[in-house]
């Protein structure tokens, strides 16, 4: 598993790290389905503490674990005994699994990268896609459910883009703050105007909605954070991806023609796939279009 030349203090310190980006992500991902359920009905996510849905009694800390409760309850409330929803689980599953990939992208002592993975130049980028991650996951499970993207996460994720590439110009491999701020207001901008330029079209030719505005400032999110190369690559993504689910419920009578589909989960597919595997997917495909023997 590990290299051959690292001690037993590398290899403790890369299983600590490890460990604690899991717990990390599970832990977050617990939050995030707080705010799932309570931003779109407009409540705190800070008070009041933890309750069930159902019967809304407060639900005490060891009773609310991530993950672990969900398992050892069997996706129960332990008082009315009514059933959570997958989702609590999904959310904590998922978050821990994301979170893990991207601090096995960092290649700690020289490690090499596993899974075809892109490996990360600074260790600062693993707590700002941390952070990137979460958006785009409460972005996703909100609109899933309520065919919304909060402002926190889309406006508040431009905004962020922007002071975060500042301070850490390497998010988008520049070198000042200036020059990272630039990139990351171009990547906004850039994944803005697109998406609302396709949405202005879809009106005209529809004649009503084919796009909410929501997906518009998540690509401008997606874009201050991983730059217009990413924008570029998550609308041909997530318009292939949603081609095929949109198809596939249509097929299935799921959904008709005129039903609405949220798009904002397959922007964020999308901007997932480019921070893992991107770069290496046009590389790919750049050699699939090269003429042999070039």
């Amino acid at each position: 598993m590990f290299p051959q030349h690292w001690d037993v203090a590398q290899q403790q310190i890369y299983l600590f790290f490890t460990l604690i980006s899991v717990t990390w992500g599970a832990c977050i991902g617990s939050f995030l389905n707080v705010c799932i359920y309570r931003i779109p009905r407009e409540l705190s996510v800070v008070a009041p503490r933890s309750f069930c849905p159902i019967c809304e009694k407060p639900i005490p800390w060891y009773l609310n674990m991530p993950l672990l409760s969900y398992i050892l309850l069997r996706g129960r409330c332990h008082y009315c005994r009514q059933p959570f929803t997958a989702r609590y689980l999904l959310v904590e599953a998922l978050t821990a699994l994301l979170f893990l990939l991207i601090w096995l992208q960092y290649p700690l002592f020289g490690i090499q990268v596993p899974l075809g993975l892109i490996p990360l130049s600074s260790p600062w980028l693993v707590p700002v896609y941390w952070v990137f991650i979460a958006g785009l996951i409460l972005g996703t499970f909100v609109d899933f459910e309520h065919l919304i993207i909060p402002d926190r996460v889309t406006l508040g994720g431009i905004i962020a883009g922007w002071i975060l590439s500042a301070l850490l110009p390497v998010m988008h491999g520049a070198e000042g703050a200036w020059a990272g701020f630039q990139a990351s207001v171009l990547g906004s901008g850039t994944g803005w105007f697109m998406l609302w330029g396709v949405a202005i079209i879809g009106r005209w030719i529809f004649k009503k909605e084919a796009m909410g505005f929501g997906d518009v400032k998540l690509l401008g999110a997606i874009g201050a954070f991983l730059g217009w190369q990413a924008v570029i690559f998550s609308i041909v993504i997530s318009s292939f991806a949603g081609s095929i689910v949109g198809i596939s419920l249509i097929a299935l009578r799921k959904r008709g023609l005129q039903s609405r589909i949220p798009y904002g989960p397959y922007l964020a597919l999308a901007a997932l796939i480019w921070i893992y595997w991107g770069p290496r997917i046009i590389d790919w495909y750049l050699n699939l279009l090269r003429p042999a023997g070039i």
